[in-house]
């Protein structure tokens, strides 16, 4: 695991975690809830489906600042970017050679000295081009919560157990077809501090690199049918319904083993029109105009 990923692990979502048993805690009349936070993305849903009706464009990538993901804010620059030497960043950045990244680090289930709790899945797919072609020799990490919603790291106080055989992070590199296979356990949903019960969707997030590490593009992949879909203001950032359904992984029964475990496939596209959303859209719209 990369200092990067790390780092990310110790900011996921950029707000306070849960505090045990804080659903129990006397209610604020003040504090916003659910049912307020969802009258505020159905009417940003039925501003833009006017806006598609009157011809303005889809929007394929989330809204920089989306007001029902309360701290939205603070996940983009919010001043003028500058320049920065790529071969200078590289002389402080993680490097790893494709013999650095084991063939065992892609399953999360043997990690450790026993079993992991949970649901065995297998997430598997292929990194494309906007064209369609395999990107091959591409370095894929990712990261989760364990099967009862909780990460291995100091902020998360959520009062959910810990699994000893389970870390939730791993890597690996594409082949030549541009597939990548992870073996694991289907993470749990979990509770945020954006407002009065809040709860994200189960998810996985997926980090890849390209030539160099200044090319890092970060993003989530959900799970098919997950009823929280409607509530999550991070997941509804994207406010194209065809976007989003790109971050849903597919069920694939071709992909599930007998009495092991069951397959999800799901593809990450680079570029292009149908390109994956990604966490680290500092251009927004202009970005995708600019392809």
């Amino acid at each position: 695991m990369t200092q990067e990923t790390k780092a990310e692990l110790e900011t996921d979502e950029l707000v306070p975690a849960a505090e045990p048993k804080a659903g129990h805690a006397p209610l604020d009349a003040a504090v916003e809830t659910q049912q307020d936070l969802s009258d505020e993305i159905n009417a940003i849903k039925e501003a833009y489906a006017k806006a598609l009706k009157s011809g303005t464009p889809a929007e394929i990538q989330p809204r920089l600042d989306y007001p029902p993901y309360r701290s939205s804010i603070l996940r983009h620059p919010t001043k003028d970017l500058h320049h920065a030497d790529p071969e200078t960043i590289e002389l402080y950045s993680p490097a790893f050679g494709h013999q650095d990244v084991h063939a065992l680090e892609s399953d999360l289930t043997i990690q450790h000295n026993g079993e992991p709790q949970g649901e065995r899945i297998i997430v598997a797919g292929r990194v494309l081009d906007g064209d369609g072609r395999p990107v091959a020799g591409q370095l894929v990490e990712i990261w989760q919560a364990n099967a009862a919603g909780r990460y291995i790291h100091k902020r998360d106080q959520h009062p959910a157990p810990l699994d000893p055989n389970f870390t939730g992070v791993g890597r690996c590199i594409t082949g030549p077809d541009g597939s990548y296979r992870f073996t694991t356990i289907k993470p749990g949903a979990y509770p945020w501090k954006n407002h009065l019960n809040a709860w994200r969707p189960a998810h996985i997030h997926f980090s890849l690199f390209g030539t160099e590490f200044t090319q890092r593009i970060i993003t989530q992949m959900y799970f098919p049918g997950d009823q929280l879909f409607p509530l999550d203001p991070i997941y509804q950032t994207i406010v194209d319904q065809d976007a989003r359904d790109r971050l849903v992984a597919d069920y694939d029964h071709n992909l599930t083993e007998p009495e092991w475990a069951l397959g999800y496939n799901w593809d990450i596209v680079l570029t292009g029109s149908k390109r994956t959303w990604t966490e680290n859209e500092a251009l927004g719209t202009a970005g995708d105009q600019s392809e």
